[in-house]
């Protein structure tokens, strides 16, 4: 269940979230978080009902293939992102997608 229900029920009647209405087999769809945006503000952890979604630390390995000012944004946010460890539970809601102020996630089928 969200954390945040004012931000889950906000993003729940955003008109252009995409996905599937929560009705999706889970893990057949996945988010995928755009290091190059994402500046670790947690909204898509706060609103996911699947509990999708860790922000923490960015790892090392994946800051060093950043380019220089995205390197720079995430230093002035603490160096924190989003990771999707349960991207299996995800089931297409599309409420990290419409949350995220900096359109940072996005939703794709997976193969």
């Amino acid at each position: 269940m969200p954390k945040n229900t004012d931000k889950a029920r906000e993003a729940a009647a955003h008109p252009n979230r995409p996905g599937s209405d929560c009705k999706a087999p889970a893990g057949s769809w996945e988010p995928v978080v755009n290091r190059n945006r994402c500046e670790g503000k947690a909204d898509c952890q706060v609103v996911c009902p699947y509990n999708v979604f860790d922000v923490r630390r960015i790892s090392e390995a994946d800051y060093k293939t950043l380019p220089f000012l995205a390197r720079m944004k995430l230093r002035v946010h603490g160096k924190r992102t989003a990771y999707t460890p349960r991207a299996d539970q995800c089931q297409a809601c599309g409420l990290c997608v419409v949350a995220c102020p900096e359109k940072a996630i996005t939703l794709r089928p997976k193969a």
